[in-house]
């Protein structure tokens, strides 16, 4: 993303695999730029991708011959099925942003030079490091931290979802 001066002729690691390169890609990625600018630039996206998938949790709860007899446990239940989509959303992000957040602090980088088969492990001079550092603490860490918090409150819901149908189910059942 940012060219070091001086030492970039010497850095061995193709540009499209170091630290900040793979920041800068995650940056401009459609997806992966979600919780970047603010929580509901993140939220958004995730309501969207519940709402898509509630009615065909629906269709396949309906499926159900108990569950047709109760329409709002039916309802329930494939609201409740459809946090998983926004909940694997969040997953995927939250492993693009901490594999490149442990890239940024590591001080040796790995690289392959060709192929999967001629990996190589290249350590960082101390400006990278320094800049690096700064990236992961400033940029990186702050998106770690809304995505880890938007992770827990869905988790929670997905639990409390299925606990309410749970105890729904037990008293509007037989």
């Amino acid at each position: 993303m940012l060219p070091l001066t001086g030492e970039s002729s010497s850095c061995p690691v193709p540009p499209e695999q170091r630290p900040l390169q793979e920041y800068g890609q995650l940056c401009r990625s459609w997806f992966f730029v979600w919780p970047v600018a603010s929580w509901w630039s993140l939220l958004r996206p995730l309501l969207i991708s519940w709402l898509l998938l509630l009615p065909v949790t629906l269709l396949v709860a309906s499926g159900s011959v108990t569950l047709r007899r109760q329409l709002p446990l039916l309802v329930l239940v494939g609201a409740v099925a459809a946090v998983l989509l926004p909940l694997l959303l969040l997953l995927r992000q939250w492993l693009g942003w901490s594999y490149v957040n442990r890239r940024l602090v590591a001080e040796r980088i790995s690289y392959e030079e060709s192929g999967w088969y001629d990996g190589q492990v290249w350590e960082k001079p101390l400006s990278w490091r320094q800049q690096d550092l700064l990236v992961s603490q400033h940029q990186v860490a702050p998106v770690l931290h809304r995505l880890q918090r938007t992770g827990l409150a869905v988790a929670a819901l997905l639990l409390l979802g299925s606990g309410i149908c749970q105890a729904l189910g037990s008293v509007l059942l037989p």
